[in-house]
């Protein structure tokens, strides 16, 4: 293709541990590959699309981008705007009245001369970029956009693994190792760690793991009482998991019994249809975002959780600790920065020869690395409970 004028790059949805790392990867990456090019940002996702706000990456950032690598969260800032619900982009004042926002856009990216869009986030973010590029297409201007895969809960279908999910599993698990403390703080203590994970329960299963990994490293003192068990996960909720309540809670009684305190990890999404069918039976709204979701944090889960079994296992008290803003906002680990790495040079390749898609390992074929069209695109891609290692987890702190 002819060399671009302007590459622009923008971050929307939730924060993942990914964020700013992978905006410096890109900007390191068209250093390589072309170092001329002009690139901009826009702030706070497809609000600042819509408004015309932007950061040039002068020679200077450029530079410097590499510091970019050691922080959480996006230099850029996000949104949850959607482009196709007008409604609210006109309530919020970033479209007048009768206008199209797509149209709105595509003038924001003429005026700016961007021939090349990397989108960094999940499927609503990529899928939106993709509506806006066959709009331009249609109306004659050639845009090419390449997506990077950002979820915590890492459910984005073909992809085998989005970025920031690990370091988000990592994260979590360090939070609990702290929060954890609290069952000695009270007698028959129930903690409730709640993960985010809206429709897949990855996130939680992975951060289960990656804690009772830190477990495995660390020296107990049986003999005065202070044993594994009292640190140990006792159950773990997922969507993807049937919940049988009763069940669980006759179980759970005898750990509490036998151990003195109870850890449960939950996943925001597992019991999420239970709740919001009791809020409505109360005559309660159902708050839900742009993208018409369920605000999850209004509906508070894990509290959920906790009133279901405090009483049946006889807890004296209920904590419910949320580790997702402190996961979710940490900088990306060595693992996630390489996969960052990879995937940039990647959609550079593809930006450079304008081809279009998100850029991810493809389950579909062989976990190879290249551009996945935006047609194969899915969000909800749920968690695979039966696999081996997740199975071997349950098993090994007594779950059914």
């Amino acid at each position: 293709m002819t060399a671009p004028r302007t590459v622009a790059l923008l971050t929307a949805g939730g924060l993942a541990p990914c964020l700013s790392s992978a905006i410096a990867a890109l900007v390191e990456e068209y250093a390589h590959r072309a170092p001329d090019v002009r690139i901009i940002g826009y702030r706070n996702g497809y609000q600042g699309l819509l408004t015309g706000d932007s950061v040039s990456f002068t020679a200077g950032a450029r530079a410097e981008i590499a510091r970019l690598h050691e922080f959480g969260g996006s230099p850029l800032g996000n949104s949850r705007v959607k482009l196709s619900n007008r409604a609210d982009n006109v309530r919020h004042g970033f479209i007048k009245e009768g206008e199209d926002a797509r149209q709105v856009a595509a003038d924001r990216l003429r005026a700016d001369s961007v021939d090349i869009l990397h989108t960094i986030g999940g499927d609503d973010t990529n899928l939106a970029a993709a509506d806006l590029a066959a709009f331009l297409a249609a109306n004659n201007h050639p845009l090419t956009v390449v997506g990077l895969p950002k979820t915590v809960d890492n459910d984005v279908t073909p992809i085998r693994q989005s970025l920031g999910a690990v370091t988000a599993a990592e994260q979590g698990a360090r939070f609990f190792a702290n929060v954890v403390a609290e069952q000695s703080a009270n007698p028959r203590m129930l903690l409730v760690h709640e993960v985010m994970g809206r429709n897949c329960g990855w996130l939680t299963a992975a951060t289960a793991q990656a804690y009772r990994e830190q477990l495995n490293e660390r020296h107990f003192l049986p003999a005065i009482g202070f044993a594994r068990q009292r640190y140990e996960i006792h159950g773990i909720f997922l969507p993807e998991l049937p919940l049988d309540i009763a069940g669980e809670a006759a179980r759970l009684r005898g750990v509490m019994d036998a151990v003195g305190s109870v850890n449960i990890f939950v996943s925001e999404g597992a019991g999420v249809s239970s709740i919001v069918a009791e809020m409505t039976a109360r005559g309660e709204s159902i708050q839900v975002d742009a993208f018409g979701h369920v605000r999850l944090d209004t509906i508070n889960p894990g509290a959920w959780f906790g009133r279901q079994f405090a009483a049946m296992i006889g807890a004296e008290k209920t904590l419910v600790q949320k580790s997702g803003y402190f996961a979710r906002s940490a900088p990306a680990n060595a693992a996630d920065r390489e996969l960052i790495r990879r995937s940039a040079a990647v959609a550079v390749d593809a930006a450079l020869r304008g081809i279009s898609g998100v850029v991810g390992e493809d389950e579909e074929h062989d976990n190879t690395m290249g551009v996945i069209e935006f047609g194969r695109i899915r969000g909800g891609k749920p968690f695979d409970a039966s696999t081996l290692w997740f199975m071997a987890m349950l098993k090994e702190i007594g779950q059914r």
